[in-house]
């Protein structure tokens, strides 16, 4: 289901999804301090253009933990709730449910970004 899952999901709402980590990261780096977040936010991006195949592993300290509590009040929850609003939709069908899953974990990941790992 890899690369055929795949393919559908860049196709039926993947890109735009992807777009918008791609939107998110560019506004973070219009200033210095927020290169690091920016280039987490295309690595990200990477996972939402082609989720199907990988996992999300959360871990990290208490630095991610502070960093992840800032990055939810600027953009952690208009991502989020982009990615749920995605998943409401794949779910209306049966054959959707397999691509509202993977919305889920990437909603997940959208409140959560610092220290995970994308496997």
């Amino acid at each position: 289901m890899g690369c055929l899952g795949n393919l559908v999901w860049f196709v039926f709402g993947g890109a735009a999804s992807g777009l918008s980590w791609v939107l998110a990261g560019c506004l973070w780096c219009a200033s210095i301090a927020g290169i690091p977040v920016g280039l987490q936010c295309f690595k990200i991006a990477g996972l939402t253009f082609f989720p199907f195949g990988k996992e999300v592993r959360y871990g990290g300290g208490l630095g991610s933990f502070f960093l992840n509590m800032i990055w939810l009040l600027i953009s952690g929850l208009p991502l989020a709730l982009g990615h749920l609003i995605w998943a409401l939709f794949w779910f209306m069908t049966i054959v959707g449910i397999p691509f509202g899953l993977q919305q889920l974990k990437l909603a997940k990941l959208a409140l959560m970004p610092f220290g995970t790992e994308v496997c």
